[in-house]
């Protein structure tokens, strides 16, 4: 017996709850350094723009950028990516999903805090929605860039909350 099709309406909703997951899969994933679950919420390949930020706008290889992310924040002994007012347009199997940021990076005493958005488009695949372009604005920034510089040079290590776990 097949069940009967699922309203638009309905699926709409479940596809705006799917991508909103995604980003809350973005900040869990690269704060508790759950870099599986970071990749997943990426298409293979991902158009980045985060020039202002790092210099970077270029298709990438999702497991590559995970190995980036990696290196620049488990050296950190806390970050925290927060999400809000995400801005979803469904437009088929694709989707634009505009949402503010704040990320906060400690290291010791001393922290580095950045806020804007992120515009992101997303794609419907067999495994669900995806990231497949990802660009970050950056419209403030509170402490110094060095932090990550000096975060670097100690490489990743243990965290108190969560030890070894993404390192």
């Amino acid at each position: 017996m097949d069940l009967p099709p699922v309203p638009s309406q309905l699926r709409d909703m479940i596809d705006r709850a799917a991508i909103s997951d995604l980003k809350y899969a973005y900040g869990y994933g690269v704060d508790q350094r759950d870099w599986a679950l970071f990749r997943s919420i990426f298409a293979d390949e991902v158009e980045f723009d985060f020039f202002d930020w790092a210099g970077i706008r270029e298709t990438i290889p999702a497991d590559r950028w995970v190995e980036m992310v990696k290196a620049t924040l488990a050296p950190f002994d806390a970050t925290q990516h927060v999400f809000t007012n995400m801005f979803i347009t469904l437009q088929g199997d694709s989707a634009t999903c505009v949402t503010n940021m704040t990320a906060r990076h400690q290291l010791g005493a001393e922290a580095q805090l950045m806020g804007g958005y992120y515009t992101e488009r997303m794609v419907r695949t067999a495994a669900g929605w995806k990231i497949a372009a990802c660009r970050l604005n950056i419209t403030w920034e509170e402490g110094d860039r060095a932090l990550f510089e000096k975060a670097a040079a100690l490489g990743p290590r243990a965290r108190g909350d969560i030890g070894m776990q993404g390192v």
